[in-house]
């Protein structure tokens, strides 16, 4: 028994080993591409050239006595004309390249991560903002690590392992990653059927899919397909998600009633979670404060007034259990594959869940990196193939530790961002490495945090992420925008983030084709025809009319039908003129909605004339009957043809 437990300790050990070592091998990966960054910057502080290296080494070592230094430097000459050639000199110096040396020298300062004031304050604020964030995540790992079926060190250490990867290898800096709820609800069947070893198959397969589809494959860069309509819809609904998942902190021991105020613990929880909301907002105002993270400054606060007054509040370890933040090396996970059976039939049971969890979690991680790039605001737009690989390997690396996956969380991503977490990899990587030490050696720390803090922390968030916006202009934008934004919003909150976002790309899709289709438009003229009019089916030459239609507007499949019913075959005469110069041909529908145009004017005994076609167009109308028809006549004209390719 003890030699099992001496290998399981040595086990934990080497896990902990491989993790610290990890975070070295990133945070100096970092180093050097923040180095990298900076060194290829195209404007140089002018430096001394290797060439004036040289001949001021030379100038001090024939320096005569009693010529000073600065003389001995230009060369000991003091009358004007080796000033001037001496100035020439300095301003031809300055333009040089700088030699190898000073290169060296420059990027060994930069490869330092404290080189610079600018530099130790980036790394100084993404440590406070990881610090800051490590702390909200607490609740939410747990809360999420209930919903999915699992004990609450599951939840953590899968933010541990998840939060780590995906801040190294993601998409850009300030995205943190953890259990999310989402994520939970998709699985939790999944557990409850089978077990917690067939989650930790499902994450593992679910990042192996995010890195295959949509960082390799690319795929995830249709996220530019999502409409700001339902952006807003997720935005808003998932700050209600948030909201109701906090409100549960606020009802007493068996959960059906909110605490009263009259009762102390009913007076403590509200007291504190206000206050920590007004310290949030108050302390970036502090002059001598702003330095600190609101976030960690306002639970930091609250968990001292706590502990001094003695109030009767519900803390960490109330919620989770005392097992929870027992701390130690004991509570360190084991690195091995599930406990599944390899077998068909295991891949067929996980296979529904990994799809739907990979699509749930790269879906709202996309989402969430495109809302901290506008947060940012800072020119930069991070990389989908990126955060798909860093989603899938964190997904793959909590599975392998016994972990179910997740997500970036978007809540906590915003504290990171007010934090001043967006300038640096390390606000992400921190939190892990943050949380992960406070797990082993800082357990009764955290256990003492009181949950009225940090849930006042996320109730701030919720009211600056919330679009109150989209309320205000609910009335000027299109009808069709206003339901998206509904729609999308209530299936987040009533079923899961996929579906909703789904949904609201569908109907935007939709709504847009059918606004197309009835945007085409048609003005028709009588025309004299060309004098050589040899193509002319009634054969009077210029004495005959001919019938123009001049479109307006796109022709797809949505317009083919009205497209049809413009045409007055029966009285036209006999030469018709199609001209496109105002529309545009999208797909075969068009193609073939032309052609059967043609073919009816062709049965009359008529001629339609085709002007100003895309030539791609007039290659796709002449093969998709085999050539020319004499009805059919496609009259391009290389000078004012438009060109466009047809979908």
């Amino acid at each position: 028994m003890m030699l099992t437990n001496s290998k399981a300790l040595q086990h934990r050990l080497s896990i902990l080993f491989h993790l610290l070592l990890l975070a070295v091998v990133a945070t100096n990966v970092f180093t050097a591409s923040f180095a990298f960054e900076h060194s290829s910057v195209k404007t140089r502080i002018p430096n001394l050239s290797q060439q004036k290296l040289r001949r001021n080494h030379e100038a001090i070592n024939r320096k005569p006595h009693g010529v000073p230094l600065s003389m001995a430097m230009t060369g000991g000459s003091t009358d004007e004309s080796n000033t001037n050639n001496n100035n020439n000199n300095n301003d031809n110096s300055r333009n040089a390249p700088p030699s190898q040396i000073e290169s060296i020298a420059k990027n060994a300062k930069l490869l330092h991560p404290f080189g610079s004031s600018v530099e130790r304050e980036t790394v100084v604020t993404s440590l406070a903002a990881g610090l800051a964030v490590s702390l909200a995540m607490i609740p939410e790992a747990i809360s999420f690590a209930y919903v999915a079926g699992v004990s609450p060190l599951v939840g953590l250490w899968t933010t541990v392992f998840l939060g780590f990867i995906a801040a190294a290898f993601g998409g850009r800096a300030g995205i943190c990653s953890s259990a999310s709820g989402a994520c939970s609800v998709v699985v939790a069947s999944l557990c409850a059927i089978h077990g917690p070893a067939y989650l930790s198959a499902c994450a593992i397969m679910a990042g192996a899919l995010q890195i295959v589809f949509g960082g390799y494959a690319g795929m995830g860069k249709f996220i530019r397909l999502v409409p700001h309509s339902v952006m807003l819809g997720f935005v808003n609904g998932l700050t209600v998600v948030m909201i109701r998942a906090q409100l549960i902190h606020f009802k007493s021991g068996a959960g059906k009633s909110f605490l009263s105020l009259a009762s102390p613990a009913g007076r403590s929880m509200y007291g504190l979670t206000a206050l920590t909301m007004l310290l949030v907002k108050t302390i970036p105002k502090v002059r001598g404060l702003r330095v600190v993270p609101p976030s960690l400054g306002a639970v930091s606060v609250c968990a001292i007034l706590a502990k001094v007054l003695k109030l009767p509040i519900k803390t960490l370890s109330d919620v989770s259990g005392a097992e929870t933040f027992r701390g130690g090396l004991s509570v360190l996970p084991t690195l091995a594959l599930p406990a599944v059976p390899l077998t068909f039939e295991t891949l067929k049971i996980i296979t529904p869940f990994a799809i739907t969890m990979a699509a749930v979690g790269a879906i709202e991680s996309l989402l969430t990196m495109q809302l901290l790039d506008g947060i940012a605001d800072d020119g930069e737009r991070g990389s989908t193939k990126k955060e798909c690989l860093g989603q899938g390997l964190g997904n793959m690396a909590s599975g392998f530790v016994g972990g179910i996956g997740g997500c970036a969380l978007l809540g906590q991503s915003v504290i990171c961002a007010e934090s001043g977490g967006l300038k640096s990899r390390l606000s992400g990587m921190s939190m892990a490495l943050f949380l992960a030490l406070g797990i082993v050696a800082g357990a009764p720390l955290l256990a003492a945090v009181p949950i009225a803090a940090l849930v006042g922390v996320m109730l701030t968030v919720c009211m600056s992420t919330f679009s109150w916006s989209s309320l205000r202009i609910i009335n000027k934008i299109p009808k069709l925008d206003a339901a998206v934004i509904f729609l999308v919003s209530f299936i987040t909150v009533k079923d899961d983030l996929a579906k909703a976002v789904i949904a609201g790309v569908i109907a935007s899709a939709l709504g847009f084709a059918w606004k197309q289709s009835t945007s085409i438009s048609y003005s028709e003229s009588m025309v004299k025809a060309p004098p050589t009019s040899s193509n002319s089916s009634s054969g009077k030459g210029s004495k005959s009319q001919w019938k123009a239609y001049n479109l307006n507007g796109p022709l797809f499949f949505g317009s083919t039908t009205q497209f049809t019913t413009i045409f007055n075959v029966k009285d036209d005469p006999s030469d018709v003129i199609i001209d496109f110069t105002s529309s545009r041909i999208y797909d075969h529908s068009a193609i073939e909605a032309i052609n059967n145009i043609a073919d009816k004017y062709g049965e009359a005994g008529k001629k339609v004339h085709l002007r100003h076609l895309s030539p791609e167009s007039g290659g796709l109308l002449k093969k998709l009957h085999g050539g020319d028809r004499p009805y059919e006549l496609i009259e391009s004209d290389p000078e004012t043809d438009p060109v466009y390719g047809v979908v």
